[in-house]
C-alpha cells in the first residue's frame, strides 16, 4: 500500500530534532545541545537516510563551527590580546559573519527536514554520496 500524502517521509523527526539541536547548540545550551547531537548520532546509526544525513550534517557542522570560534579567538588573542583596541572589534565582526551563517543555515537545515528533504551545509558541510 502506498504511503498517504500526509505520511511522514522516514526518518524525518530524527532529521528535525538534530537540526533543531543544532539551532540550540549555537542560541541557547552549546555544549549540551552538541552532547546530545552526539548521543543522538550514535544512538541512531542505521537510522533512516534521511535522518542519517541530518544528524551527520548537524554533528560535524558543529565541530567545525567550534573549532572556527576557538581558532578564531586564539588567533584574534595571539595577535593582540585583551589590550589590543581591535580585539573586540574583530571578535564581533566574527559572531556577526560566521556564527550568525552558522545560524542562518542551521534554520535552512531544519526547514529542508521538516519538508522531509536531505540537507548538506554549504563548504564545511560533509558530503552526500547519492
Amino acid at each position: 500500500m502506498p504511503p498517504s500524502a500526509d505520511s511522514a517521509p522516514a526518518g524525518q523527526g530524527l532529521a528535525v530534532a538534530a537540526e533543531a539541536l543544532f539551532l540550540a547548540n549555537l542560541l541557547a545550551a552549546p555544549g549540551l545541545a552538541f552532547l546530545a547531537i552526539a548521543w543522538l548520532r550514535r544512538r541512531h546509526r542505521d537510522a533512516a537516510p534521511l535522518a542519517r544525513c541530518h544528524l551527520d550534517q548537524a554533528f560535524f557542522v558543529s565541530l567545525w563551527g567550534g573549532l572556527l570560534l576557538v581558532a578564531a579567538s586564539g588567533a584574534v588573542l595571539a595577535l593582540g590580546g585583551l589590550a589590543w583596541r581591535w580585539t573586540w572589534v574583530i571578535v564581533i565582526l566574527y559572531f556577526t559573519t560566521i556564527h550568525s551563517t552558522l545560524i542562518l543555515f542551521g534554520a535552512v537545515g531544519l526547514a529542508k527536514a521538516m519538508a522531509g528533504k536531505p540537507f548538506v551545509y554549504p563548504l564545511i558541510g560533509p558530503r552526500r554520496d547519492g
